[in-house]
């Protein structure tokens, strides 16, 4: 049978399998998904390690909740772009086959994993900042370093749980069931499934970011009238506020760049996709690396304080560059050029 118009079929297994999956056709497209993966994936990772480095190198910052949870957005970004980034150049612009079923499963237990995280520390992040407004005088006592890693744990444990169901034997080829048609190996119940997890986060933190909005606006409201009271609590809800608002913005980021690959992903468990659909799915999957680009943009923005950390670092950074011409060889050169005149 022709198992590129059959993707039911289970001889879908086949070692001419992942041709079928290979969309991009010309060496343009091919030229442009490298170009764009390539620039993405650099500044994504570079960016989400100076988040890293901004975040554990000041003492202040590491040992607060919501930074513990926002390091794990960058983490998992800065897996999930490198992870992304060399399968999919290698599968698409490469035509890369020269893997097993097993090996290409992983690397989407990789990238599956990543991605998940990325939207489970939002999540977190999400729960943080309403515990942090809504109940401010209880967030110390709820919110602490110990349950936050402990949360995380959990995420980054449960994440990689799901995303190994297909190495681990919930695949198409194993139960000889319906495969997907955007990826190979991949059972559709399986991808139904994930889509349907991924929907629940995002309804979960949008419904959260809707109550941090609404006590955001009264915590305005009250400053708006409190202005000559002034004192700590005030800059504590200018600062909850004002992070609130920040992460909002990462998910409208977060919505917009994920929107198309998750809309694709549902129509194609209900219809079939026609090979320009399947390019565009290709091409939108480097939206998610720009979301990932996107997030430690923001945080350099609104963050007060690691805009005040990189602006420190930037300052070393430059004083060391000051230092050789300062170095007390070019002093003593200039002291001897001094005496001979």
């Amino acid at each position: 049978m022709d198992i590129c118009k059959i993707p039911e079929n289970a001889s879908k297994c086949s070692g001419g399998t992942m041709e079928c999956f290979m969309v991009l056709s010309t060496q343009a497209q091919k030229i442009s998904i490298a170009t764009l993966c390539g620039l993405f994936g650099t500044l994504c990772v570079f960016e989400n390690s100076l988040v890293l480095y901004l975040i554990f190198s000041s003492p202040r910052t590491r040992k607060k909740p919501s930074y513990i949870f926002i390091s794990s957005l960058a983490l998992a970004d800065i897996l999930a772009s490198i992870i992304f980034v060399c399968s999919f150049v290698n599968f698409h612009v490469f035509n890369g086959t020269g893997f097993s079923k097993e090996a290409f499963l992983l690397q989407l237990g990789g990238v599956t994993t990543s991605f998940s995280a990325s939207l489970s520390s939002l999540l977190l992040t999400a729960l943080d900042r309403y515990i942090s407004i809504a109940r401010p005088s209880e967030y110390k006592l709820l919110m602490t370093r110990q349950r936050a890693w402990t949360a995380l744990g959990v995420l980054w444990v449960s994440c990689a749980t799901i995303a190994a169901l297909p190495l681990l034997g919930w695949n198409c080829c194993t139960l000889d069931s319906r495969c997907s048609e955007l990826f190979p190996f991949v059972d559709d119940n399986y991808l139904s499934g994930w889509v349907c997890l991924t929907l629940v986060l995002l309804g979960c933190i949008v419904c959260a970011y809707t109550h941090v909005l609404c006590r955001a606006r009264q915590h305005v409201a009250y400053m708006e009238q409190h202005q000559a009271s002034g004192g700590r609590q005030n800059t504590r809800m200018r600062m909850d506020v004002m992070l609130a608002k920040t992460l909002v913005m990462v998910l409208a980021v977060l919505v917009l760049c994920w929107s198309p690959v998750l809309a694709l992903m549902i129509y194609s468990i209900f219809s079939r996709l026609s090979d320009p659909l399947r390019k565009v799915f290709a091409f939108c999957s480097t939206l998610c690396l720009l979301n990932s680009m996107v997030n430690p943009i923001i945080y350099a923005l609104r963050s007060k304080e690691l805009s005040s950390s990189l602006r420190r670092v930037l300052a070393q950074f430059r004083r060391q560059l000051k230092a050789p011409e300062e170095s007390p060889e070019a002093e003593s050169t200039h002291r001897s050029s001094v005496v001979e005149t």
